[in-house]
């Protein structure tokens, strides 16, 4: 287990009142997979209309300055679940093969040890079930990765990249050529029951196992927490036949979207039609990264999935629960407070009721009352992001930087050695275009100096020689599902 340094900030959790005070609230994290943030209808785009994510926006909370802490899946899926950075555990990009994990400096799974939420509220009465991807060990080669219920769930069905019981995806393009069968390897894993679906509906399959572990909660008479995490809209993009439009990459990825979508309706409807549900469940919804280029769109913001400009890490977050929300006004945007994914794990906490375990560190705030509507203000302390260690280059941009840290309105990014600093007001440049670190040296100075200190005390890896023969590997040699 890696022991955690100084820098945590412990945090005494201070009790919410929810709204039934004999039963804490439900939680539904509905976490999707390479989705930009302008691709929900109610975040603007235009081309699909996603009715039932609408729906909770309008009947709840949309914010549009919150963000996740890495712009790709593995370490942004640690830092949700740990209420942690994911450096402290060595997960700082996409888990891959054994041979690809060690030779980026990289755990090959977390560690069990790490802090869940699901096992501290487990531990506190919660039925706890993960529908959906995991990608946080136990994919491709390496088969001998911890169980998804060895961190704190009652019960799970996930993707290729996870394991015990999981969905396998039968990819069907309706154009007559025979029909492929995508698992990176995972049908040879063993350790679980193998599902094959058809790609269009493994998202199906998820929310259909959740509504069935709801019931089961219901009858047990027991709260709930779920990982909803479908691999929709991850490519590749097979969407029903009605929804593939002329086949081009974009409207494949809004086929796919439209038909999540829908088939996550069928949960919210389920909650929303029974009283008892409706008045005590949390819904959250947001992605794990931006958008994959070419597929998904971040709106006005700069970046795709993998870089630490706006468009990689910052994530569309919809709070939905009428019983629980203590808004003013349902259905008005949050445009003002900025935090992050590391904060929900003590904040669902301090709104559960549930005291934060002596062993327990987060870098994460708890934030009840931003996340239930009552306030707009923003975390306390800056926000520190550092690239994945394999993508110094990728999607047109040759030199990427290294390291970034969000503080109030200004975000800076530089490299490794504090060089190339770049400063934007995001109040007045949320799109990243208009680079004034050369108006403001103090500033630049501070965040330069705290931003490198910060790296300096995560655990390395191999981001700043990551090579292969000898030379420095090139973004395509990289694979492409990640």
């Amino acid at each position: 287990m890696y022991r955690l340094s100084a820098v945590c900030v412990f945090l005494l959790i201070t009790p919410v009142c929810h709204a039934n005070q004999e039963r804490p609230p439900n939680v539904v994290l509905v976490f999707v997979d390479d989705m930009g943030w302008g691709d929900f209808s109610c975040f603007g785009n235009a081309a699909v209309q996603t009715q039932n994510i609408d729906r909770l926006a309008n009947e709840g909370i949309r914010f549009e300055q919150f963000y996740v802490n890495s712009p790709i899946c593995s370490p942004s899926r640690v830092a949700i679940s740990t209420g942690q950075y994911p450096q402290r555990w060595k997960i700082t990009s996409y888990l891959a093969s054994r041979a690809l994990n060690e030779e980026r400096g990289m755990a090959q799974w977390l560690d069990p040890q790490a802090p869940m939420l699901a096992r501290i509220l487990q531990q506190n009465g919660y039925a706890t079930g993960h529908f959906g991807k995991w990608h946080m060990g136990g994919q491709r080669d390496v088969g001998e990765a911890p169980l998804i219920t060895e961190y704190g769930f009652d019960k799970s069905l996930t993707n290729f990249e996870g394991l015990g019981p999981r969905v396998l995806a039968i990819c069907d393009a309706h154009d007559g050529k025979p029909v492929r069968r995508h698992t990176l390897g995972s049908d040879t894993l063993g350790r679980g029951e193998i599902i094959w679906q058809d790609r269009a509906k493994v998202t199906e399959s998820y929310t259909t196992a959740a509504v069935d572990f709801i019931k089961h909660a219901e009858q047990s008479d027991k709260p709930f927490y779920i990982n909803l995490w479908p691999d929709d809209v991850h490519s590749p993009f097979y969407p029903p036949e009605a929804r593939r439009a002329d086949g081009s990459k974009r409207n494949l990825y809004h086929g796919v979207l439209d038909t999540m979508d829908e088939q996550l309706g069928v949960l919210f409807d389920y909650i929303r039609g029974r009283e008892t549900l409706r008045d005590n469940t949390l819904i959250l919804v947001c992605s794990d990264n931006g958008p994959e280029r070419g597929a998904g769109s971040a709106g006005p913001l700069r970046g795709y999935k993998t870089w630490l400009y706006e468009g990689g890490i910052r994530s569309s977050l919809i709070a939905w629960g009428p019983g629980v929300l203590q808004t003013p006004a349902p259905g008005k945007p949050n445009l003002h407070s900025f935090f992050a994914a590391i904060d929900l794990p003590p904040t669902l906490l301090a709104i559960a009721d549930i005291r934060v375990p002596d062993d327990v560190h987060f870098d994460g705030h708890a934030l009840p009352n931003v996340l239930l509507g009552k306030v707009d203000e923003s975390r306390p302390s800056a926000l520190f992001f550092r690239r994945p260690p394999d993508r110094k280059s990728f999607y047109g941009d040759s030199n990427l930087p290294d390291l970034a840290v969000r503080d109030r309105n200004w975000k800076f990014l530089c490299n490794y050695d504090g060089s190339r600093p770049q400063l934007y007001d995001l109040d007045a440049d949320r799109g990243e275009m208009n680079n004034v670190a050369g108006d403001h040296p103090e500033l630049v100075k501070d965040l330069s100096q705290r931003l490198l200190a910060w790296h300096r005390k995560m655990p390395a890896d191999n981001g700043a020689n990551f090579r292969v023969n000898g030379a420095k590997r090139k973004p395509k040699k990289i694979p492409a599902n990640n």
